[in-house]
């Protein structure tokens, strides 16, 4: 099976072709020939994972495809950043100022909990279906390690004692958002294709 991963962001589709390994075929937006920058306009993950699978179901003419959405959500922060975590800091999009701005908006903060959540949309033969995964933890008061990619190097998830930063890329699985809502779309696509 083919799938059209709705991105071009080398670290996401190293993730995604890590949890399904050999299953299925997944291929960038770059591969699948599509240029478009697709907006994400909405105030909910789902929302924008939804508009983003249906672009490109619709540029690539029907193909199955899916996208995420990932967000983080700071308690004290009122869940901010939230749908808006990559640009959190405005443009242009720059890992380092979001952490920046996140740190010192919880610069006297003792309420440090907060969780990634990725949303996932397939559309498999023109149904749309929905997978989700959260991982919780806490900001560090300053950045940990050099893995990974956005706010890595400040999350550290509930039962590791290293930022997700600081975890390479199998252990940052064990605790993955989005590795756990890959493994869900996973275990839904082998239920299709053992039918």
């Amino acid at each position: 099976m083919k799938l059209i991963f709705a991105s071009n962001n080398a670290y996401k589709l190293r993730e995604f072709r890590s949890a399904v390994g050999s299953k299925m075929e997944i291929i960038s937006l770059a591969e699948a020939g599509i240029q478009k920058e697709i907006p994400e306009p909405f105030d909910t993950l789902k929302e924008n994972a939804k508009i983003k699978a249906q672009t490109i179901h619709q540029l690539s003419g029907g193909e199955n495809c899916f996208s995420e959405d990932t967000g983080l959500e700071v308690d004290a922060l009122g869940g901010e950043p939230g749908v808006h975590s990559a640009r959190y800091a405005g443009e242009p999009v720059s890992a380092e100022n979001n952490i920046r701005k996140l740190l010192r908006a919880l610069a006297d903060s003792t309420n440090r909990r907060a969780r990634f959540i990725t949303l996932i949309c397939l559309i498999l033969e023109g149904r749309e279906y929905f997978f989700e995964g959260r991982c919780e933890g806490q900001i560090l008061r300053s950045p940990a390690g050099t893995e990974g990619f956005g706010y890595d190097p400040v999350f550290l998830p509930d039962g590791s004692h290293k930022s997700f930063a600081e975890l390479n890329a199998e252990e940052k699985n064990k605790f993955s958002h989005r590795r756990k809502a890959a493994d869900l779309l996973i275990a839904y696509l082998k239920t299709r294709l053992i039918q």
